[in-house]
């Protein structure tokens, strides 16, 4: 009994991997683990092929129980009384015969077909019994089943076959051999061109058809399978091996965005920059359209690598998320200015891309110009911890360490991350911002999902959702914090070719940030709009920096070209419940006070209006000709003139004055009214109670150390003391060169009105 029953499953043989895109059609294919180009099994059969093997094999198939008791007797009487062999065996009959994988052939074996035949009848309907046909027939080579020879020897799906091509595949299982190229092309030829003037005799085409079919090409050579999203295909390869997996890629989209990789890679190649990626995905979905984790370079280059799920240094990528945070927070408002002065934070000194300094800048151009000191000076001032703890709700699972780990310079680098999270963190913000505007006020309970690539991931394919891992974590920013940060990051001045955008109607905004990681490893350029987010890496897999590899050389023009082929989604809608208007220092950016002449009317975040009134506009007392300050100990109150001044303190104004001719530096005192605690000096390097590392040159000799100080008035001469001793005076620019030896010190500076300022100092030689 065991030899008649149907095992189960009927064919237990591996299957290929399949990668389709959204609307079905082919992006990728990994061979079966047998080394078998086997698809798994179709759901139906094409009616052209249908019509085709029937007519070829089985022409009572829809009437017979699983054999032909007729065709059955003629190979028999034609088996015992010539030297010729005929099967007679239906198409149940060869199902069962490929499930047996071709057993030997014997009486006892056909008997076994004929039996297991009629059980697979009974259990199963005729179309999937042609199915099963379909799907693991031999078709030549490792080519098994028809979907995989319609792709192989004609390079279409299956369904778009031809009656010339449906009825060249439908005689090959019968005799797979005579697909080899040169080698019996005349005998397929002949049983091709018989098989269709039996459907044209039948009534199934018509003369037309027939005529046309016989003049099309065979089958030849098998062609390579499209290889549209390698590294996704393989991606579902690895953890959906035998599967058809239908993605959310955008077939079109996909197309233009392999075209795209193609032309930048022939350029950045030529300064051998070799490895690109781009992602983009759906913000409110997080389906992922377009997936490129690589360029087509060679394997010498790594091509193989995916790149989209590779840890590298973000480089200035996370400063968005530090300003959205402060902005949360209502430690800052979009435009308050921040310090861009020289600082050193326990021995760690950041510097700017350009190597200057500003003074002051607004906060929302310092984001949108990725200045690296005001981004480390905001990170120390919110908290280093605080910022971890936030930026681990945005799942940036590379960001494995304890934050002391990663130190300030988490913000300009110093922590690694892939462009899948980093793109998913940028969709997640702009999808809370959605949200919030297109639904109630209760927008902080969305989820904060992981990207998709696999369709039907919302509860109907548990191996979507298994992919999707949603997450019930609450949106991270304040939808007020996340529009301010988005406007402040449209403003980043685009790459060349794109500077003019607002005065084209096909352009569209975008809100956008690069990054480049030190020693120019790692390009990046991540954008969103309404619709889209958009990531983009560009550097090469071994880690081997490059001139000129920065996120606006070689990133930006790769995301202006994405941006450039989606449809336009317009901007943010504003939210108005998640902000309120204020009275804002048009100066400083910080709320008005009293003292402000320039406000104007602001939309802020909510909790922006715990922020301090504007600390740098002052009233001032001047004598009449206005060019000294005076008060009542020295100058008569009748004839004093009041004024409104903005002033910045002395470091800060040092470098923001030669910045800004408009910025007019307070008036010194006249001579005896000097005003109490007025600062008049301060000490640019070094910083109070800061100890000074000296290195040795190769001459094992100490270098020198760079006094600076900031003077409102330059033109004042500085005399300069350690300890007691005298070691130099200096005019206009004050930065005096010395070379001392280790120790503690107080040092010293009294300019030529006898002002007088003290530092307590430490310097140490590293060894």
């Amino acid at each position: 009994m065991w030899f008649f029953c149907l095992p189960s499953p009927l064919f237990d043989v591996p299957t290929a991997t399949i990668a389709e895109s959204s609307n079905g059609q082919m992006l990728g294919a990994r061979i079966a683990d047998d080394g078998q180009w086997r698809f798994p099994q179709m759901d139906s059969v094409p009616e052209r092929f249908e019509k085709c093997i029937l007519y070829f094999e089985d022409e009572y198939f829809y009437w017979h129980p699983g054999f032909n008791p007729i065709a059955i007797s003629k190979a028999l009487w034609n088996n015992l009384t010539t030297d010729s062999r005929r099967g007679g065996s239906t198409i149940t009959q060869q199902v069962i015969r490929l499930s047996r994988k071709n057993k030997k052939r014997t009486y006892f074996e056909k008997l076994i077909e004929i039996f297991q035949a009629t059980r697979l009848e009974a259990g199963y309907s005729k179309k999937s019994i042609l199915s099963f046909y379909a799907s693991y027939a031999p078709f030549g080579g490792n080519v098994v089943g028809l979907e995989t020879a319609s792709w192989r020897y004609f390079g279409i799906p299956a369904s778009e076959l031809s009656w010339g091509q449906s009825a060249a595949l439908a005689v090959l299982p019968n005799a797979p051999s005579l697909i080899f190229p040169g080698k019996n092309e005349a005998i397929l030829k002949k049983k091709r061109d018989t098989l269709l003037l039996k459907l044209f005799n039948n009534n199934v085409i018509d003369k037309t058809t027939y005529q046309l079919a016989l003049d099309e090409n065979l089958p030849g050579k098998p062609m390579p399978l499209p290889e549209f999203a390698s590294h996704l295909t393989e991606k579902i390869r690895k953890e959906h091996r035998g599967n058809r997996q239908k993605t959310t890629i955008d077939f079109a989209l996909q197309k233009k965005l392999n075209n795209i990789v193609k032309e930048h890679h022939y350029v950045l190649s030529q300064n051998e920059i070799h490895n690109i990626a781009v992602l983009v995905m759906d913000v409110d979905t997080r389906e992922v359209l377009g997936y490129v984790g690589n360029s087509p370079t060679t394997r010498e280059h790594n091509n193989y690598v995916d790149i989209i799920e590779r840890s590298r240094s973000t480089g200035s990528i996370l400063k968005p998320f530090l300003f959205a945070s402060v902005l949360d927070a209502g430690e800052i408002l979009p435009n308050t200015l921040v310090a861009d002065v020289p600082t050193t934070v326990n021995g760690y000194s950041p510097e700017n891309f350009d190597k200057k300094f500003n003074g002051a800048v607004p906060a929302s151009l310092a984001l949108s110009r990725s200045l690296n000191i005001p981004s480390v000076r905001m990170l120390r001032d919110f908290g280093l911890q605080r910022f971890y703890n936030i930026l681990a709700k945005t799942n940036q699972k590379a960001v494995d360490k304890p934050a002391d780990y990663y130190g300030l310079s988490m913000i300009l680098g110093g922590a690694e991350s892939s462009l899948w999270d980093i793109t998913k963190a940028y969709a997640g913000m702009a999808s809370t911002l959605n949200f919030f505007n297109n639904s109630s006020s209760e927008y902080r309970e969305n989820e904060f999902i992981d990207p998709v690539y696999v369709k039907g991931h919302d509860k109907i394919d548990p191996i979507a959702i298994e992919i999707g891992k949603t997450k019930q974590n609450p949106a991270v920013w304040n939808a007020g914090a996340i529009y301010k940060t988005f406007d402040a990051m449209q403003n980043v001045n685009r790459p060349l070719g794109e500077e003019s955008w607002e005065f084209f109607t096909s352009s569209q905004p975008i809100a956008w940030k690069t990054g480049t990681s030190y020693g120019f490893k790692d390009a990046w350029a991540v954008g969103v709009t309404p619709k889209y987010a958009i990531g983009v890496w560009a550097g090469n897999a071994t880690g081997e920096g490059r001139p000129g590899l920065t996120g606006i050389q070689a990133a930006a023009p790769i995301l202006f070209d994405v941006l450039n082929i989606l449809p336009k989604s317009g901007w943010f809608q504003i939210p108005y419940d998640e902000l309120i208007e204020t009275e804002i220092c048009t100066k400083s950016g910080h709320l008005a006070s009293v003292f402000c002449e320039e406000t104007q009317m602001e939309w802020i975040p909510k909790n922006g209006i715990r922020t301090e009134a504007c600390p740098y506009h002052q009233k001032v007392f001047l004598n009449e000709t206005e060019n000294y300050r005076v008060n009542s100990s020295c100058y008569p109150l009748s004839r004093m003139v009041q004024k409104n001044w903005f002033t910045l303190p002395p470091v800060m104004e040092y470098y923001y004055a030669s910045l800004h001719p408009e910025y007019k530096p307070l008036p010194p005192f006249a001579p005896g009214c000097l005003k109490a605690g007025e600062s008049l000096m301060a000490f640019i390097y070094p910083k109070r109670n800061e100890t000074v590392l000296l290195p040795k040159n190769f001459e094992e000799n100490i270098n020198e150390v760079i006094f600076k100080l900031a003077h409102r008035s330059p033109e004042n001469t500085v005399y300069w003391y350690l300890d007691s001793e005298y070691i130099g005076k200096t005019e206009t620019f004050h930065e005096l060169a010395v070379s001392p030896k280790p120790g503690t010190y107080i040092l010293t500076v009294v300019d030529s009105e006898g002002n007088e300022m003290k530092e307590n100092i430490k310097i140490e030689v590293i060894q």
